[in-house]
């Protein structure tokens, strides 16, 4: 009887310990991201990035961030797409800009999963500043300004982490208020 009670006790401490580690559900753009679902299929639905979602289709990422990964993507909204120059989405859009776009999209994606936690770590140890290697070989900065993670580009300028911590089935997303921009 002893035996029974200990494992009944056992399977509950189980079962509950292991709801508590599970990956939350995250809203975004007024959509659930759920952690079971891959970059893509998140993102879409989320009002707050078609346009990134509209940019990764043209320039034919799609599969890869699909893909098993895992990535770290710093996703820019809608809103700072809007802050670059007028005309510059429908510029990088157009079929003979294919490979400017790849570049600077693939410049928001670091290889591996690293949450807010990682990037702390990374920060704390390199003394104030975090180097991290882009999918499309340049680097971003990251950094932190009281509480807030900032990821600044080649150029200089920074964007601010509004929602970190975002998981996927692949990898992990920081949503970002600014496009951040390799030296092209």
């Amino acid at each position: 009887m002893k035996t029974r009670k200990f494992l009944s006790v056992a399977f509950i401490a189980l079962v509950y310990g292991a709801t508590s580690f599970a990956q939350k559900t995250v809203m975004v753009g007024g959509a659930a991201m759920y952690p079971s679902k891959n970059i893509v299929e998140n993102a879409v639905n989320s009002k707050d990035h078609t346009t990134l979602v509209a940019a990764v289709k043209a320039a034919g990422l799609v599969g890869t961030l699909q893909s098993k990964g895992p990535f770290t993507v710093f996703a820019p909204t809608n809103a700072a797409f809007d802050k670059l120059p007028a005309g510059t989405v429908d510029t990088l859009l157009k079929p003979e800009n294919l490979k400017t776009l790849q570049t600077i999209l693939t410049y928001h994606v670091v290889a591996g999963k690293m949450n807010a936690k990682d990037i702390a770590k990374a920060i704390k140890m390199g003394k104030g500043k975090a180097t991290l290697k882009t999918v499309s070989g340049g680097t971003l900065t990251a950094s932190m300004k009281g509480k807030v993670l900032l990821i600044t580009d080649e150029n200089g300028n920074s964007s601010n982490v509004t929602i970190a911590n975002v998981n996927q089935s692949n990898g992990v997303i920081h949503v970002i208020d600014a496009v951040v921009l390799p030296k092209i």
